[in-house]
């Protein structure tokens, strides 16, 4: 998935309960070791109550209120939501960004996600990305980012400072960082974190297209996630299909992203063009990647609204400390992003970590206790 996943499947339900443990024993260590220990102990709660996503809350659990919101965007209303807990209604404040995903806001792990901060006395603000909800990496995100930015910091009856924070994930996570560094939200930061997100767009795009990832190091070859290359297409589905077949596969390719596939086969199969047959062959045989040549010359025409949607360049504008975390076998946005990032960054106040805990945006859990350690400290960034 492209969106904010954290996922304890059955199987490791054991495990679950261990790193939970684990989690409280590691505040306790860093609590009497390592200043401000606070910080620490809300971060091991927080990652503690990340491995219990999809079971139900505590009985003593904390009570959370979420304030349903509607915002003023440049390009029309933008859907929000707001929690804080009910006992301290007022704290820090972050926005946070989803993914890629049609669920948006509403997604089954982001609002667990927003309710375990908010359950440590931050107050989590989750705009609705409408483009990235309908699978569209567009300049639209940076702009909804930045007002509700704009807007939580002027929450002051619920945030205790003037400046926020910013949190996206996966291709949020890039686009996330763009907005940090624009002239609008100098002085409105309190640091900005990607998790799983790009710093040069047209990169990781030509990872999904060819299975080669351009590194710091050099080029390498992984296999890249089907699900990137089928979200390329979608955006460009009419340069593939002739106009009488285009909202016809659209609709297909949508449902198919949604995990709907006899929805997507309904809608396929109302195609009329020897282009639509095709590309609908390529999808149900994983095979997009025949497309290649065409989706270079498309990209390479697109290389300026890609260069705008990719923060490099830009990082070192940004007037907050900057937190690029990244899974260490992402086959959707490569970890080499936040290398690229990390070496861009410099001096610059900022923290990178690439981890075997985490799966794109999922925490995997399948590490030892240094990287545990790692992630723990990381997280206390948030706090």
């Amino acid at each position: 998935m492209l969106s904010i996943v954290t996922a304890t499947s059955a199987k490791s339900s054991g495990s679950a309960n261990k790193r939970a443990w684990l989690g409280a024993l590691f505040a306790l260590l860093l609590a009497v070791t390592w200043h401000p220990a606070l910080r620490y102990a809300h971060a091991a709660q927080f990652l503690g109550a990340l491995s219990m996503l999809g079971k139900s809350e505590p009985p003593r659990a904390v009570r959370i209120t979420s304030e349903e919101l509607v915002l003023p965007g440049a390009e029309g209303p933008v859907r929000a939501r707001l929690y804080f807990r009910a006992d301290r209604p007022r704290g820090a404040g972050v926005v946070v960004a989803h993914g890629v995903h049609y669920q948006g806001i509403d997604e089954r792990r982001l609002v667990p996600f927003a309710r375990a901060l908010a359950r440590e006395g931050l107050v989590v603000l989750t705009p609705e990305l409408a483009d990235l909800a309908d699978y569209r990496i567009t300049a639209s995100g940076i702009g909804v980012m930045t007002q509700a930015v704009r807007y939580l910091a002027s929450r002051r009856d619920h945030v205790s400072d003037e400046r926020v924070g910013l949190l996206g994930f996966s291709f949020a996570g890039g686009l996330a960082l763009v907005a940090a560094a624009l002239p609008e939200l100098h002085g409105k930061l309190s640091f900005v974190t990607s998790v799983g997100g790009h710093q040069d767009l047209s990169r990781v795009l030509h990872f999904l297209i060819h299975d080669e990832i351009a590194t710091p190091r050099g080029l390498e070859h992984a296999k890249a996630h089907e699900y990137g290359l089928v979200v390329l297409v979608y955006q460009r589905i009419e340069a593939f299909v002739p106009a009488p077949d285009v909202l016809v596969l659209r609709a297909a390719f949508k449902a198919w992203l949604e995990e709907d596939r006899a929805g997507a086969r309904v809608f396929a199969s109302q195609r009329t063009t020897a282009a639509a047959e095709r590309l609908w062959s390529l999808l149900e045989t994983g095979t997009l990647n025949t497309l290649a040549p065409e989706l270079d010359r498309i990209l390479a025409s697109e290389q300026p609204e890609l260069d705008a949607l990719s923060p490099s360049g830009h990082l070192r504008s940004i007037d907050a400390p900057v937190y690029l975390l990244h899974g260490a076998h992402d086959s959707v946005i490569p970890p080499s992003e936040t290398d690229f990032g990390d070496r861009e960054l410099g001096d610059v106040p900022h923290a990178a970590l690439v981890s075997p805990l985490i799966e794109h945006v999922e925490v995997s859990g399948a590490a030892g206790l240094s990287a545990k350690l790692k992630l723990l400290a990381f997280m206390t960034n948030l706090f």
